[in-house]
């Protein structure tokens, strides 16, 4: 019998139902360890996804830029960074979308936490 997690509201675990859920979308990120598939994402990003088989959830997420998204879908922080760093967002636009703050907002409140 499996064991039962504990559920943490807001919070996608990344256990063996999720990677296999998100194994295209991890395996296309990490195909970014190259400068040549980077480039070829920033060429045609829409048949970069279709290339690796990106279901239609995936796509529409890396679309979006939408990191929780990304993360529902199977997506794998660690692979998901690569990605994120193609796209242009950092830290703090991360922690932004996670938050549900704007960019600035979210960089206010980590001022005013003394960070």
């Amino acid at each position: 019998m499996p064991r039962q997690l504990p559920e943490i509201p807001g919070t996608t675990l990344f256990d063996g139902a999720q990677a296999m859920k998100g194994y295209a979308l991890n395996k296309m990120c990490y195909s970014f360890n190259s400068a040549e598939n980077r480039q070829a994402f920033l060429r045609d990003e829409d048949a970069y996804c279709a290339r690796y088989g990106l279901n239609t959830a995936q796509r529409e997420a890396v679309r979006r830029r939408n990191v929780l998204d990304l993360i529902a879908a199977g997506g794998n922080v660690y692979y998901l960074a690569k990605l994120a760093g193609i796209l242009g967002l950092d830290v703090q636009d991360l922690g932004a979308q996670q938050t549900g703050m704007t960019r600035d907002a979210f960089m206010a409140k980590l001022v005013a936490a003394g960070r």
